[in-house]
């Protein structure tokens, strides 16, 4: 879907007007474009571009099958998010394809078991930086040996690229969980992140700390994890 400038600003003018709290309605039917492969697990409505008239966005996630061994199903799992255009959701991005943070499921070379294994989530619509604007995150696992590993990735919209971006991620070893902290009195949203902590000489067998959180928020525009637990990894 192409934008314009002059669309982009008539939106970001309407998601001010609009005062906070007050959510544009949705088409009451939709449909998506393409379509989300394989079957859907998650489907949220978010407005990452503000809270204005057909601003609205959808994050989905899904998994299809690609394969069976003694039992065991393994999946490829999508995270696709779609901009609406009149009643039909466009996408935006999707991963594996567009990147992050899902990588690509393949057959193991002489067997018949395919890697990594995965499995993603759909936490919620947080608005970190700026009130009335939504950011996606999402928690996922891949393993591939041993407890693998967990990301939290939050997703934002830039503004002057017209496109879906990675605002930050979070990594951590076996396990990494986050929930979404309402932000009081006008205050922004925060995220906490839970999960073992492991110093840097720490085995993946034996954390440091095995219940450990971290509560992460924007500062004066910058990521800020504390304490550090998590490796941060700053997008924009």
């Amino acid at each position: 879907m192409r934008v314009t400038r002059s669309l982009l600003s008539l939106a970001l003018a309407l998601a001010v007007v609009l005062p906070i709290g007050l959510r544009a309605e949705e088409p009451p039917h939709y449909t998506f474009s393409p379509a989300p492969p394989g079957t859907v697990t998650q489907n949220v409505l978010l407005y990452m571009a503000g809270q204005a008239m057909h601003s609205q966005w959808r994050a989905v996630a899904s998994k299809k099958l690609v394969g069976t061994d003694s039992g065991t199903k393994f999946y490829q799992w999508y995270l696709s998010i779609y901009q609406i255009d009149d009643t039909t959701y466009t996408l935006r991005y999707r991963s594996p394809t567009n990147g992050a943070p899902l990588e690509k499921v393949t057959k193991a070379h002489g067997g018949g078991m395919w890697y990594p294994l995965q499995d993603l989530t759909i936490v919620g619509a947080g608005q970190f930086s700026m009130a009335s604007v939504d950011q996606l995150v999402v928690a996922s696992h891949q393993t591939g040996a041993d407890c693998g590993a967990a990301t939290v990735t939050v997703f934002g919209y830039d503004f002057k690229k017209n496109k879906v971006v990675q605002a930050v991620r979070a990594d951590n070893g076996c396990s990494l969980t986050a929930t979404i902290v309402r932000g009081k009195s006008g205050a922004l949203d925060s995220l906490r992140l839970s999960g073992p902590y492991y110093d840097k000489t720490a085995p993946m067998c034996c954390p440091t700390k095995p219940k450990a959180s971290a509560m992460l928020r924007v500062v004066n525009g910058k990521w800020v994890e504390s304490p550090a637990y998590y490796d941060l990894n700053r997008k924009y």
